[in-house]
């Protein structure tokens, strides 16, 4: 059996060229041309590209799931994208640009670090301070403090504002004239509290433990502080009783005042305390029957300091090695101590004084005189001629002259003959004028009656424990 190949058809050469040419037509058509369903689908890969950033809302989504056959489109593509907000430009992000910021002073920081903080240039720091005087109390910067700074539109400062404490504020406000410096001040509202304390070891724990703050345990030992040293006087057992002002604002403690009356209990004597203001606007302290708490001269002119060496006729100086009378009595006490006026004078000498190094000497009245050796420093106004306050203080503690270490060598002379200032009996000053004894007795009655009841009440509230 044979086999045979099957020919092709014979076409002209011309229909050939013809459908070659058709052929390659069509491709281009479909290159430039694509089909709806590719359109579609570039469009919307396109759209979604251009618009996934922006899109957000319920409404965008829904445009986006719909088919995009329809002829509109592009159109409702374009009025999407015109709707759509300008990045950077929103009404929300001019909003969040904060018209207000707040700097909490740091440790080395000035007015200058604190306003460049806030991006505030040094125009307007001196623009600040030299809008007045009392605007200058800005630059008295504390560590911790809060300084709250609006600006205006512009970003210039608008108003500064800074709590001082709970009472007190400052504020500094832009007019048309410059800078308005404000202090404002709220009126608390002023009650009285009790408070009782034992002594175990010191006043100062006695009292904290008692809730009492530095300021009232200082003034606390300033009313007794004629009748008692606190340097050599107080003893394990000691007791106070206190009753002073409180300060509220909204319910909230903000300080205390002055203390009303007080009594103190040193070594099994006890002494009473009652704050009075008489007709003529002048507070002072007196004994519950009207006996004036303050003496001429105060018993010790350095607080709680240690007595190194008494007074003594007989006594080796540490720096000479030989014996030399001790005329006075040395209070050792922390470099810078202050040191107080022992009562009201005239000011005879504020210089050096050989040995005694920086010396205040005091004459008070014709027969007494008081002599402060040994001074870091003395205190400002504190010179030659001058008159001080009983209290006022004079100088500061340091290690001039001959001296081995920080104290304070204090002399006590009456008629021009050196004294033992601790064995001294202190001049009484003025009782209550007869005239207000009796509004006296009507203050302090009911101040007493106070003492005793909270102590009392106190005291059965322990047995029942």
């Amino acid at each position: 059996m044979t086999y045979s190949k099957s020919k092709a058809p014979l076409y002209p050469k011309s229909h050939l060229l013809a459908a070659s040419g058709v052929a390659a037509l069509l491709s281009l058509a479909l290159l430039v041309f694509p089909s709806r369903e590719v359109e579609a689908k570039k469009t919307f890969l396109d759209l979604r590209l251009e618009t996934t950033s922006a899109l957000a809302s319920s409404e965008e989504e829904l445009f986006l799931n719909e088919s995009l056959d329809t002829p509109f489109a592009v159109i409702e593509k374009t009025e999407l994208q015109a709707s759509l907000p300008v990045q950077g430009t929103t009404e929300d992000e001019a909003e969040a640009k904060p018209r207000v910021k707040e700097v909490v002073v740091a440790n080395g920081d000035t007015l200058s670090t604190v306003f460049a903080k806030v991006g505030l240039p040094q125009s307007t720091v001196h623009d600040v301070l030299a809008s007045s005087k009392e605007a200058k109390q800005l630059a008295r910067l504390k560590v911790g403090q809060r300084l709250e700074f609006e600006f205006d539109e512009q970003g210039n400062l608008a108003q500064l504002r800074s709590p001082l404490n709970k009472l007190e504020s400052v504020q500094l406000e832009r007019s048309d004239a410059g800078y308005v410096f404000k202090k404002e001040q709220l009126k608390p509202d002023v009650s009285t509290a009790y408070a009782y304390g034992r002594i175990e070891s010191s006043l100062f724990l006695a009292a904290k433990h008692a809730g009492l703050s530095h300021n009232l345990t200082m003034d606390l030992a300033n009313v007794f502080g004629y009748d008692i040293d606190f340097a050599m006087d107080i003893r394990k057992g000691d007791s106070f009783e206190v009753v002073y002002e409180e300060k509220t604002v909204a319910g909230e403690k903000v300080g205390t005042g002055n203390i009303l009356a007080a009594r103190f209990t040193n070594r099994g004597k006890s002494y009473t305390a009652v704050r009075y203001t008489n007709k003529q606007g002048t507070s002072s302290y007196y004994t519950a029957d009207g006996q004036s708490m303050r003496k001429a001269f105060i018993r010790t002119p350095v607080d709680f300091a240690r007595i190194s060496s008494r007074f003594s006729n007989g006594r080796k100086h540490p720096i000479l090695n030989k014996i030399r009378a001790h005329k006075g009595v040395d209070y050792a006490a922390p470099r810078g101590t202050p040191i107080k006026s022992a009562g009201d004078g005239k000011v005879l000498l504020a210089g050096r004084k050989g040995g005694y190094g920086n010396t205040v000497v005091i004459q008070h009245g014709n027969r007494y005189r008081t002599l402060y050796a040994h001074m870091q420093g003395f205190a400002k106004g504190v010179r030659s001629g001058s008159s001080v306050k009983q209290g006022q203080i004079i100088g500061y503690i340091g290690t001039t002259g001959l001296s081995t270490g920080p104290h304070l060598h204090y002399e006590f002379q009456v008629d021009g003959v050196h004294v033992d200032p601790l064995g001294l009996k202190l001049p009484m000053a003025d009782p209550i004028a007869k005239n207000e004894k009796q509004r006296f007795v009507q203050l302090s009655k009911p101040l007493m009656a106070r003492m005793d009841e909270e102590r009392a009440t106190m005291l059965a509230m322990q047995n029942t424990q």
